[in-house]
């Protein structure tokens, strides 16, 4: 029998978190696996050594800001090159189809400071039409979820109020049109606006319509209005009373999740979560004024920001968010003071911290974007970062932000970090066990049937690298640096990366969940 390619000798870490690594050949046949064994007398015209290195499935990234990126520009290999070779779209819920063109422009200014100064046509009538742009135009594969922002926007506006029983039928058609184009979940931002203004009522009607379709429900929780630990309440409410499993995005195991896992254990709770394992977020100034200063389309508030009494209001708010003011410039507009601290940033204008974000969400027209340093002492922080690290419900997903000056170091080392820093320096987690937490876990949470094993028959979606030399480069303050340590990543069969270089193929597809 003959292969196209040949991977030799090299240690297998097959996906499941249950077997233990184990040394054969694995051939590959167009875009599958066609064969695991001893392959030393089969016939190929490609035949790839990994002696002393570990072969495992790709990695699933179920939170990113990169479907854009992903159709060029400096970052278009940024993720692929850590192993990444499936991304969920429409995190946060963010999504621009199917919209009218003038509400989709809005949406678009209101997302942008997650995508940089990227053009895109906005203008798609229907799911399939928005997913159709990447066919052929992609290194990794494109997985949908639907963009409840989008849904939302498209039924009611932006108006910051509950939906209607009308305005409910027809986010639920929307929905489902994101469904049949092959969605695996209902995914919501609900720090963001519209998604920020809808009721649990909502939450659980539209959960329903995706638990119907074998679908799960996927939220940046709603930290902003009601606070962390009943934002975890409020989805477990969700998954109890929809019937859903649900999953919560970017976070971490302290004290106050502790206590919420617990629960979810002692009820058994179908229940998972994410984190990138950094000590900083990443987000827009925007996010950090008084919730009811954020609604309305971007134009509308910001004029609301002319008002005198709003500023008032707001100075005391922006203070105690901002603390030091150590947040790091990531993108604006203007491109001012990029990769510099906020506070150095405000003393150069002769402001105070909180002035200064103030006057920068106007100057800027809301398009900016900073790293978000958490406020626990360092300390706290690597604790956290290490019980969070191995905790069972924890799958590893980036929130990288793409194509912007001075991205978050997760963008380019979130993947390669884990397997450095937490798994070969701290030991605080087998191999094994987080190859799954990064490609098995997530595929099965989000309903990927044939991605994130190495088995006979699966996509031929591969990584190969050295557990001896893998780790991140990107540094807070020098974040665009590629990782080391991954020689080979093969999409669909293809290898995007070859002997540790981009090899510029774009074999991504996009993929799609059916019930």
């Amino acid at each position: 029998m003959a292969f196209d390619t040949i991977i030799v000798g090299g240690n297998i870490v097959d996906g499941t978190g249950k077997r233990e690594p184990y040394v054969a050949d694995i051939g590959i046949q167009g875009d599958r696996i066609t064969e695991i064994g001893d392959l030393e007398k089969a016939e190929t015209s490609n035949r790839i050594s990994a002696d002393g290195l570990v072969v495992c499935p790709g990695f699933v990234d179920v939170h990113v800001h990169s479907e854009i990126s992903l159709l060029g520009g400096r970052d278009q290999f940024a993720a692929v090159m850590q192993g990444v070779t499936t991304h969920l779209a429409a995190p946060d819920g963010f999504g621009w189809a199917p919209l009218p063109s003038k509400l989709a422009q809005e949406l678009w200014h209101y997302t942008q400071f997650a995508y940089g100064d990227d053009k895109v046509p906005l203008n798609w009538q229907t799911p399939d039409e928005y997913l159709s742009m990447f066919n052929g135009q992609i290194p990794a594969n494109l997985y949908p979820q639907v963009p409840h922002c989008a849904v939302r926007l498209g039924a009611m506006g932006w108006d910051a109020r509950p939906a209607t029983t009308d305005e409910l039928k027809k986010m639920e058609q929307t929905t489902r049109d994101w469904l049949e184009a092959g969605a695996c979940c209902l995914c919501l931002g609900l720090d963001y606006q519209p998604s920020a203004n809808a009721d649990l009522n909502e939450l659980v009607y539209l959960s329903k319509v995706a638990a119907s379709y074998d679908t799960i429900y996927a939220a940046h929780i709603r930290y902003q209005l009601i606070g962390r630990k009943p934002a975890w309440e409020e989805t477990i409410e969700i998954a109890q009373q929809a019937e859903i499993p649900v999953h919560i995005s970017h976070e971490r195991v302290d004290d106050e999740s502790a206590e919420v896992l617990e629960r979810v254990e002692r009820e058994n709770i179908d229940l998972t979560f994410e984190s990138y394992l950094y000590p900083a977020g990443m987000t827009h100034l925007a996010m950090m004024l008084p919730m009811e200063y954020q609604t309305g389309t971007p134009d509308e508030m910001l004029a609301n920001l002319e008002n005198p009494d709003v500023r008032e209001k707001s100075l005391p708010y922006l203070k105690e968010k901002l603390g030091e003011g150590n947040q790091i410039v990531g993108y604006n507009k203007s491109g001012r003071f990029i990769g510099m601290l906020l506070s150095d940033a405000a003393k150069h204008e002769d402001k105070s911290n909180e002035e200064f974000a103030y006057d920068f969400i106007q100057e800027e027209l809301a398009i900016e974007t900073f790293v978000m340093p958490w406020v626990t002492p360092l300390e706290e922080n690597e604790r956290i970062l290490n019980r969070t690290a191995s905790h069972p419900r924890m799958m590893i997903a980036s929130d990288g932000v793409y194509n912007i000056p001075h991205p978050h170091p997760r963008s380019y080392g979130c993947f390669v970090q884990y397997l450095g820093k937490f798994v070969r320096e701290r030991q605080l987690v087998s191999l094994k066990e987080a190859i799954y937490k990064m490609s098995g876990f997530p595929a099965e949470r989000f309903r990927l049937s044939d991605r994130g094993k190495i088995a006979c028959g699966l996509a031929a979606d591969i990584v190969i690298f050295n557990p001896d030399t893998v780790a991140d480069r990107s540094t807070w303050f020098d974040p665009v640096q590629p990782p080391v340590g991954v020689d080979w990543v093969f999409v669909n069969g293809t290898p995007v990366i070859e002997d540790g270089n981009v090899t510029g193929k774009l074999p991504g597809k996009v993929l799609r969940h059916h019930k």
